[in-house]
């Protein structure tokens, strides 16, 4: 009933955390159609500072002042998620919190409840499931049977208290998970560091079982960037470019004489997936349906992360 009431009425927004994301969800929101942006807070005041005159926006005093608005994009260090969206959502706001949902799966559970219990949208920014060559091809492959993706990309200093598991893997377990629809039914991967202490290349397979096998790599060293996911059905195929938003396709067509391969034609409306994601986000305050990554499908994002990264950790005991 809350989310109808808002239906036709301005949403209020504001972002807590301006960095690398952050600032690109300031842009966005600030420029958004049918919604009033209130303003971003940052801990650092002079990033806070710089961002706000960039974009002609309040520089807010707190997180508590943020949680005014009717929809808060969280994109603080992980490591904060849980604390900063559970004010939020006690709060009465709606949260959109950038991925990972947080460190652990207990504090994913805690900012669910936290949701349910205050009837709020809780989403988290899997950018890449709102690429529109990405939707274009899951609303097409029906019964994939095997799905391979690469997301490699030089090194950067960015993102470097995390593995490349949970900085870059995520985004291809996630999207793995919505094709799949099921759990996995089994989980293994090596990986290695490189320039970090942490994992910075690593290679998962994992199964589920309808029989689909996922054949995912993610690398932050790697010499060029490549953004690819490749989809194996039945009868047709799709390869995704992440980067160029566009899908090459091809199916198996049955005539007189015979099956033979032919090109099949997917058309994607180019948009930039961050604005997609936060149309969705602010279209699911509002009561609309629209496909966002909610809390319980980020936490089994977060949990096939975490699966990952055990497996990794065991195979380098054991080589010890």
């Amino acid at each position: 009933a809350i989310l109808r009431a808002m239906s036709n009425t301005e949403i209020t927004a504001a972002v807590v955390g301006t960095g690398h994301l952050g600032r690109h969800h300031v842009r966005i929101l600030a420029g958004m159609d049918g919604v009033r942006f209130l303003g971003a807070y940052d801990a650092d005041r002079d990033r806070l500072a710089k961002i706000a005159t960039e974009h002609g926006v309040p520089a807010l005093e707190s997180v508590e002042a943020a949680g005014a608005a009717d929809a808060v994009v969280v994109a603080t260090p992980t490591v904060r998620h849980r604390e900063v969206a559970g004010v939020l959502l006690e709060a009465d706001c709606h949260v959109l919190v950038e991925k990972p949902i947080t460190v652990t799966l207990a504090e994913a559970e805690d900012l669910i409840a936290l949701a349910d219990q205050h009837s709020k949208v809780l989403a988290v920014g899997h950018v890449e499931y709102h690429n529109p060559a990405v939707q274009a091809a899951l609303g097409l492959a029906d019964g994939v049977r095997y799905l391979e993706s690469q997301r490699l990309s030089p090194f950067t200093a960015r993102s470097v208290d995390v593995d490349v598991i949970l900085d870059l893997m995520i985004h291809d377990l996630q999207i793995t998970l919505a094709v799949a629809g099921e759990a996995p039914s089994e989980i293994r991967a090596v990986g290695v560091p490189v320039l970090t202490d942490k994992v910075d290349l690593c290679h998962a397979w994992v199964e589920f079982p309808s029989g689909l096998v996922a054949n995912l790599t993610a690398s932050r060293v790697s010499a060029e960037r490549i953004r690819k996911l490749r989809l194996f059905a039945r009868e047709s195929y799709f390869s995704i470019d992440y980067a160029d938003q566009s899908v090459s396709s091809a199916q198996l067509v049955h005539g007189e004489g015979g099956a033979q391969i032919a090109p099949r034609l997917v058309d994607v409306e180019k948009d930039e997936p961050l604005k997609a994601e936060l149309e969705s986000f602010i279209g699911a305050c509002r009561g609309e349906s629209r496909p966002i990554v909610d809390g319980r499908t980020g936490a089994a994002a977060l949990a096939a992360a975490i699966t990952v990264r055990e497996c990794v950790e065991r195979r380098e005991n054991v080589r010890q």
